[in-house]
């Protein structure tokens, strides 16, 4: 086996900032709505320039709702990209100007399933396809579930959108067999298997914990 560094947390195992120049910056397309699609003319250091397309987004926020019984609340959505009803976590675009982080997922949360939580912590944050877009997503834990006071209308896609209960041993087994491929499901339910198998879910961060990738 090649003598590769070994790196350990808390010692050299996390994600490290840095920007290399940009000599040239346009927006090449723009919805007005959520995206928009950069060109940056990049000068690596020591290497020769190249061009890359990013994708502009302002990130998103999901939640992994666990009742009592660690039953995982999901929702059924059609998702008109891909062809498919998707069995997803309560998710959302970071699309309201100011909002605090935990403020948008329980936005979501009573939105989406007219649910809300009065146990907040962080699972993961996440670059969703760092090699194409800037969104950043972080997904809460939320416990301690009631019924929400009033329900939200829902439009569009989410005017179909159907609310279902699933054991998180269950959701798991089903991320591990290929049947269920939301990213932010995927990640947090493992996330949430993990923590509740090893740590405890009081071992995770505070749901006001500081975001440095989104806040760059």
């Amino acid at each position: 086996m090649t003598d590769y560094p070994e790196l350990r947390f808390g010692a050299g195992l996390a994600d490290q900032p840095e920007r290399w120049p940009v000599s040239a910056s346009e927006v090449v397309h723009e919805t007005g709505r959520v995206i928009a699609v950069r060109r940056d003319a990049i000068e690596p250091p020591g290497g020769t320039p190249f061009v890359r397309d990013v994708v502009v987004h302002p990130g998103a926020v999901g939640v992994v709702a666990l009742d009592e019984n660690n039953r995982m609340l999901l929702v059924r959505q059609y998702r008109h990209p891909v062809g498919y009803k998707l069995l997803e976590a309560p998710a959302g675009l970071l699309d309201v100007q100011g909002e605090q982080y935990r403020l948008g997922a329980e936005r979501e949360l009573w939105e989406e399933t007219a649910t809300k939580a009065a146990d907040w912590r962080i699972l993961v944050d996440a670059f969703t396809s760092p090699g194409l877009t800037n969104e950043a997503v972080r997904i809460f834990l939320a416990r301690d579930l009631s019924p929400a006071d009033e329900s939200f209308e829902r439009l569009h896609e989410e005017a179909d959108m159907e609310t279902v209960w699933a054991p998180l041993i269950d959701v798991v087994g089903a991320v591990l067999a290929g049947h269920l491929q939301n990213p932010i499901l995927v990640m947090g339910s493992l996330a949430a298997w993990t923590a509740l198998n090893g740590p405890g879910f009081e071992t995770l961060r505070p749901a006001d914990s500081p975001w440095p990738a989104k806040d760059r």
